[in-house]
Order: C-alpha cells, then structure tokens, then sequence
C-alpha cells in the first residue's frame, strides 16, 4: 500500500498484476490498482479531474489526463472516504506510476492532491528503480 497526505485528504494506491490480462510473449502487461481517497479535512471537497505520468521499464512516459476518476467526480464530505479500482497496461514488466488530482471545497477554491508514485512489479521479481 502507497499512501500520501495532501490538505488532510489522503490518496492511498494498491497496485496488483492481472495475470489473466496480460500476456508477457506479446509484451503485454497488465496491473489494477485500488484507490482510497480520505476526507481528513473539515470541509467537502469534489474530485474533478486526475493526472497520471506513468513510465515503463524503460523509462518511456505516457501522460494522461482526463474528467473525474471512472467516469466520476465524487464529493466528499469530512470524513467521508471513495474507493474505486482502474487498470494499465504496460509493454513492459515492470514501471511506476504517480499523479495528482484537482479538488474543488465549498469555497469555489481548486486545489491539487498528490497520488503517491507507486511500482508496478511482476510478482516474484525483483523489484527494479525505474
């Protein structure tokens, strides 16, 4: 579990290898992850929009960007939590992936939170910097 706190709102990531996804003598490789976001904080907040840089094994990058979080822009009150589980490929067998989301609170105020950089890794390898 990878875990960062940003404005009392704590992003945390569980990344986990789909093996009946991928298909590593195509050089495909898949991971999900989980993704907790924690109201810490003592005002609502809404997710409007997430940013990915993802880099694989060697050290190529895809940035993404986009509206919401799975089709999404949940509001959060204080204390509330939001979970939710995505995906990416890789043609590699291992990268790391780390972002940011825009958050909107009560007061019309924008602001960004961390997503803490977490390893995509093979089960059983050894993990590698990337």
């Amino acid at each position: 579990m990878y875990s960062a706190i940003t404005r009392d709102i704590e992003v945390s990531v569980e990344p986990f290898y789909l093996e009946e996804r991928s298909d590593p003598a195509q050089s495909r490789f898949v991971w999900g992850y989980r993704v907790t976001i924690a109201n810490q904080s003592e005002e609502l907040v809404q997710l409007l929009s997430r940013y990915w840089h993802i880099t694989d094994g060697l050290g190529r990058v895809e940035e993404v960007r986009g509206a919401g979080v799975v089709g999404e822009q949940p509001e959060l009150n204080p204390g509330d939590s939001y979970q939710y589980m995505s995906g990416c490929p890789l043609n590699t067998p291992s990268g790391i992936m780390v972002g940011r989301y825009t958050m909107r609170n009560a007061r019309d105020e924008m602001f960004d939170v961390d997503i803490p950089a977490f390893s995509l890794d093979l089960p059983g390898t050894k993990r590698t910097v990337n």
